[in-house]
């Protein structure tokens, strides 16, 4: 059956409802494998973007997880307060300030992610190899085919920046 011949009248053929409590469940994962360090999946993304101890700024960081500038930086905020990162001024543009991973932050990191991995694994435990293939190779496709509709399209389907 075609698109166009789907009503979408039941919440449950509805790809995008299901899409968002796929969402829900992945989070849920991710907290309780994660909740020793009360960290959310957004946090741990803008440490791991900056992981590799390079500076750099919220938009930067915002695009290179797929999140809006303000998100990113009320993010960022949380994690400063923590002494997960610091806040060095660009030599370039003193007005910018940049985020950098701190030696409690990469600590951070490498604490959360054996949670991480345990639970992106459940999640896609019901899947065999061959599903998980198809089923990455789908969302991806769906993801690039959409992404310029995003109020955040990720860097990852953007020319480097």
């Amino acid at each position: 059956m075609t698109q166009e011949f789907q009503s979408f009248e039941s919440l449950a053929d509805r790809p995008g409802h299901l899409i968002r409590r796929l969402h829900q469940i992945h989070v849920a994962l991710f907290l309780e494998e994660c909740s020793k360090q009360n960290l959310t999946p957004v946090q741990f993304g803008v440490l791991t973007v900056l992981e590799d101890g390079t500076s750099r700024d919220q938009v930067t960081i915002a695009r290179r997880i797929g999140v809006d500038r303000n998100t990113a930086a009320d993010v960022i905020r949380r994690l400063e307060k923590r002494k997960l990162l610091e806040r060095p001024n660009d030599p370039s543009d003193k007005r910018t300030k940049l985020a950098k991973i701190t030696s409690a932050g990469s600590e951070m990191v490498d604490s959360v992610k054996p949670g991480m991995v345990r639970a992106q694994s459940r999640l896609v435990s019901p899947l065999s190899d061959e599903e998980y293939e198809q089923y990455m190779n789908l969302t991806l496709k769906l993801l690039k085919a959409n992404d310029h509709s995003s109020r955040a399209p990720w860097k990852q389907f953007q020319p480097e920046i």
